[in-house]
């Protein structure tokens, strides 16, 4: 499925290539991140890549999946909940985060993430809240 145009600059912005963050997958009410490990990434306890930065790949996984199935009339308006649970540290050379929207209404969009190392381990379990408002005009 073609990246949805709000997203057409995900792999551009400069933060996400500091962290070694691509877009690699999406559809409707889905998204796959993959963080693959560079000098830049920041790292945790031997090597794993930093607490912080799973974080944000929570975060940064929610936004293409709610993007992906706007309703008409619905704008964004930015995370309103965010949590993690750490489950083990993330080593590997690269990390992924699987965004899945398991509620969509008028206000706000509840996103489940899970985050894998290269083994396919759970790392990280996360859950977002990402805020809607009705549509300008």
């Amino acid at each position: 499925m073609p990246v949805p145009p709000l997203l057409d600059n995900f792999n551009d912005n400069p933060f996400h290539q500091y962290l070694g963050l691509r877009l690699v997958e999406t559809r409707p009410d889905f998204a796959r991140l993959r963080l693959t490990k560079t000098t830049t990434t920041p790292t945790g306890i031997g090597g794993s890549v930093n607490g912080g930065v799973l974080a944000t790949m929570v975060d940064m996984a929610a936004v293409p999946a709610v993007f992906t199935n706007f309703r008409e009339g619905s704008q964004p308006a930015g995370t309103a909940d965010l949590n993690i649970t750490y489950l083990k540290q993330a080593h590997g050379e690269w990390v992924e985060a699987e965004a899945t929207v398991i509620k969509r209404g008028r206000q706000l969009c509840t996103v489940d993430v899970r985050i894998k190392n290269d083994k396919g381990e759970l790392c990280a379990i996360g859950r977002v809240l990402y805020a809607l408002r009705a549509g300008e005009g």
